[in-house]
């Protein structure tokens, strides 16, 4: 079992070369259909597992089309790493979408109706409270 420490340096480094490789790397059109980001990756405590958590910017169409992308580069995705990353077995790769950006944004927009329900000068309303 890894530790903690060591279990964020490799999570960190995953993240820094999935990106690269996004960029760069993956020649797959489908994920060129939408904005890809990296947002976060969680990897098991024993080095075996890796979550890759990705933003999507685009329709929903393009959306699916770039996760049915990167599903299918799971294992260049996992080659790459093995040959970037100096590991003793390359983690199992596994992309899901992020949706935290999208609900972050909806409720910012929420937050903003609400306020502009509230009359400018009501009394009741007192935002020192």
């Amino acid at each position: 079992m890894a530790n903690s420490r060591r279990v964020s340096r490799v999570s960190s480094l995953i993240k820094r070369e999935i990106s690269q490789m996004l960029l760069f790397d993956i020649k797959d059109d489908r994920v060129g259909s939408g904005m890809v980001s990296v947002t976060n990756v969680y990897v098991s405590g024993d080095l075996q597992h890796a979550k890759i958590f990705v933003s999507i910017y685009g329709t929903e169409e393009a959306k699916m089309e770039t996760m049915e992308g990167l599903k299918s580069s799971e294992g260049y995705v996992r080659k790459e790493l093995a040959h970037r990353i100096r590991l003793r077995r390359a983690p199992e790769v596994t992309f899901f979408e992020d949706h935290g950006i999208e609900r972050g944004d909806k409720m910012l927009h929420l937050l903003d109706e609400i306020r502009e329900t509230i009359p400018p000068e009501d009394e009741s309303y007192n935002a020192e409270d």
